[in-house]
């Protein structure tokens, strides 16, 4: 089961919300002191409210269907990086070869290297460029085991790939650009509206405005923030990560194989 965030993670966006907040509660109150508030309420203001939520959940689905495709990918590299290391191992116990051995210390490297990567302390560039290096360790151990095991690595080198090219593109692009841009631009207009609405009592309408407002400044926050779930280079990132434990354990699980290869 899934751990639950710190009590200070778990409300970092709402914390980080409350300033702008604050200031839409002192824009209201000096509209109410100058008796500026020359909107009214009516069904067409309503229903602008009503459209910008559901655009909002449009938008918070598209990107939901991305970060839960992102969770399972650190695994899936995870299990890739294993398949090829137990087809070394295996031509190693067999063969006693150095050149499984290499294999085997490229993969440790790549798994580091991956890891990096998601920290942006290196670039993608060097990945795939590191996956090519994989074909000359492949071919010299290609007459030391069945033809079958060969392919069963260039298949997961391929499969290493292609999730390499889907984190990059997740991470790289933004989930309807424009989309966001209409949701900015119809909250902030039907907040700058609900600054100049006239409500009676005074105290309801400060607590409808600062509502409606936190719920729209907030979920604008949390779709930015939610639709790169690969932000760990970003020290203000206000969501959780996807989690890369899977890769942190591979790298363990082949660094503890080679070490009894040394002992």
């Amino acid at each position: 089961m899934k751990k639950f965030l710190p009590f200070k993670n778990r409300f970092r966006l709402a914390i980080r919300t409350l300033p702008l907040i604050f200031l839409v509660i002192l824009f209201k109150y000096l509209a109410h002191y100058y008796q500026v508030e020359f909107l009214t309420l009516n069904a067409l203001f309503t229903a602008l409210i009503s459209a910008n939520i559901f655009l909002i959940g449009f938008l918070i689905t598209g990107t939901l269907s991305d970060y839960k495709e992102s969770e399972r990918l650190p695994a899936e590299i995870a299990a890739s990086l294993q398949v090829i290391v137990d087809e070394a191992h295996i031509i190693h116990l067999n063969k006693k070869s150095s050149d499984s051995l290499n294999v085997l210390y490229s993969i440790k490297e790549l798994n580091e290297k991956i890891l990096d990567w998601f920290y942006k302390k290196a670039k993608t560039d060097e990945i795939y460029q590191h996956l090519l290096s994989l074909n000359p360790l492949f071919l010299a151990i290609e007459n030391q085991t069945q033809a079958n095991f060969i392919v069963r690595m260039k298949n997961e080198q391929n499969n290493l790939r292609r999730f390499i090219s889907r984190i990059h593109t997740i991470r790289e692009t933004s989930f309807l650009g424009t989309g966001y841009a209409i949701a900015e631009i119809i909250s902030t207009i039907l907040i700058f509206g609900l600054i100049f609405l006239n409500l009676d009592p005074f105290y309801e309408k400060m607590f409808f405005v600062s509502f409606v407002s936190f719920i729209m400044i907030y979920m604008i926050l949390f779709i930015k923030d939610l639709d790169n779930p690969f932000s760990y280079y970003e020290e203000d990132s206000l969501v959780e990560e996807v989690s890369l434990k899977p890769l942190i354990d591979s790298k363990g699980r082949i660094e503890k194989l080679i070490s009894t290869f040394n002992s």
